[in-house]
């Protein structure tokens, strides 16, 4: 599968190109548009593994995914697939070559069939006071991953200690570990100060970050929309 980005970071799209037998497994509602030699099946399963069924389809919805997947598998040579995700922001290719991505839930926009969508749980504790979800995507195997976002992605080698402010998280290797804390050493300068909690990674590996986050988005923008 070849590939290509088009529009970053603000409006971006992937343009994909299969050959004849190659499939790719997309979020509902991704596609853009298609050329003609493409079969086109929905399920909760994994086309790779064959897995999941019910339980994996349910356990996606608890991430903030769908419970239905879809799978398209070029029937002929040279087949183009335009995809993109449902709100404006960038989209990333991560090259999985046997390692593990955890996913914010919302983030995980398409992967090679030989990528193993699941889902992790975080934790009660760190999902409340992070802003993110109780429940991650988990990304495992090797192939090609597309993730999106709202705003630009950029890229962290993290090699011991990294601060990332809630909702800005996208993506993690799982050599790395986090936990929420304060920004400053006073909880009260951390509150003034306009930051108040933060995730702290520690280890070494790939984290992704977006440069903005819906809920601070949705506090300028929710107040100007007329009531309905």
């Amino acid at each position: 599968m070849q590939f290509e980005l088009l529009a970053r970071p603000a409006a971006s799209a992937a343009r994909l190109t299969l050959e004849a037998g190659e499939s790719v497994t997309c979020e509902v509602g991704a596609m853009i548009s298609m050329s003609s030699g493409f079969n086109v099946e929905t399920t909760s399963k994994n086309r790779g593994s064959g897995k999941g069924g019910l339980l994996k389809g349910l356990k996606r919805m608890f991430s903030g995914e769908s419970f239905f997947l879809n799978h398209f598998t070029a029937s002929q040579t040279n087949q183009t697939l335009l995809i993109g995700p449902q709100q404006l922001g960038d989209i990333i290719h991560h090259p999985l070559s046997g390692g593990t991505l955890i996913v914010q839930g919302g983030s995980w926009l398409a992967s090679s069939s030989d990528v193993e969508i699941d889902t992790t749980y975080q934790g009660l504790g760190n999902a409340l006071l992070s802003g993110e979800g109780i429940f991650w995507v988990k990304c495992s195997g090797s192939g090609d991953l597309f993730l999106n976002s709202f705003g630009a992605v950029y890229e962290v080698d993290v090699d011991g200690e990294y601060t990332v402010d809630t909702g800005h998280i996208v993506a993690y290797e799982d050599t790395l570990q986090f936990k929420v804390g304060k920004s400053n050493k006073s909880l009260i300068g951390s509150f003034l100060g306009g930051e108040g909690i933060v995730c702290k990674f520690q280890g070494q590996g790939k984290l992704y970050c977006q440069s903005h986050n819906p809920p601070g988005f949705g506090k300028i923008v929710g107040p100007k929309l007329k009531p309905r």
